[in-house]
């Protein structure tokens, strides 16, 4: 599964702090077999600890991402809903097949 964040908001100024993220989007997608299947969303995040706040141009999507999962963002339940998804799209448990009569050979 491969997740990435695909855009950032900022409040401009938070007490003493600048360009705080206050929110992110996300995806996750997999791909198996040649299908792919994906999920998406958004988290919120609470105004940072001034002692432990990172200036914006020094935070790396991996620390975002640890940020999303700690804001609430179920990793594994979204892994498992993907895994699921191709796993119908392999080996789908309904499918639909030509109507027996039409182009079949006349009796």
């Amino acid at each position: 599964m491969e997740w990435k964040i695909t855009q950032l908001w900022t409040k401009p100024v938070e007490g003493s702090l600048t360009d705080v993220v206050v929110t992110a989007a996300w995806t996750c997608v997999g791909i198996q077999d040649g299908f792919s299947a994906s999920t998406y969303g958004t988290a919120d995040f609470v105004a940072p600890d001034p002692a432990q706040f990172i200036p914006y141009p020094d935070i790396t999507e991996a620390e975002v991402l640890d940020w999303v999962w700690a804001s609430g963002v179920d990793k594994q339940a979204n892994e498992d809903i993907i895994a699921a998804q191709l796993a119908a799209l392999i080996n789908p448990p309904v499918v639909t097949l030509p109507l027996p009569w039409i182009n079949s050979p006349s009796a």
